[in-house]
C-alpha cells in the first residue's frame, strides 16, 4: 500500500457508503478503491489530472468518476454518513468539527482597481 491510500480500516468504513460497482457488463469499471486513491492522490498533491500515476488508472477514469459523483451529490452523502457514524461512536465534538461552507463575495468593484496614488499637481 502506497503512502497516502486508503488504509484497509478506512476502506471497511468507506465501501458501503459508495454506489455498486458497476455490472460488469462490456467494458468493466475501474474498482472505486483505487479511483478514490487517484482522487485522494490529486488532492494531495495538487497535480494536473493528467499527472496521476499509472497505478490508480487511466487519469480519465479518474476525473470523470470524480465529477459524476460531485454532480450527483455523492460526496456530500458520504460525508454526512461519515459525520453520523463518527458521532454515534462519540468521536465528533460538533463544537470543534465542521465543514463551513460560507463564501463571502467581494463587490464587484473590489478587484481590478488602477495601482498606486494618483498624485495632485500643484
Amino acid at each position: 500500500m502506497n503512502r497516502g491510500n486508503l488504509s484497509n480500516e478506512q476502506w471497511e468504513k468507506l465501501k458501503f457508503l459508495l454506489p455498486p460497482q458497476k455490472p460488469r457488463t462490456g467494458k468493466p469499471s475501474k474498482d472505486h478503491r483505487m479511483i478514490i486513491n487517484g482522487i485522494l492522490w490529486i488532492l494531495r498533491t495538487g497535480a494536473p489530472w493528467r499527472d496521476l500515476p499509472e497505478r490508480y488508472g487511466p487519469w480519465e477514469s479518474v476525473a470523470t468518476r470524480f465529477y459524476r459523483w460531485q454532480k450527483a451529490g455523492i460526496w456530500n452523502q458520504i460525508l454526512e454518513q461519515l459525520q453520523v457514524m463518527a458521532d454515534q461512536e462519540e468521536k465528533l465534538d460538533w463544537q470543534v468539527h465542521y465543514v463551513d461552507g460560507t463564501v463571502i463575495r467581494a463587490h464587484q468593484h473590489a478587484a481590478g482597481g488602477k495601482k498606486g496614488v494618483k498624485k495632485k499637481r500643484n
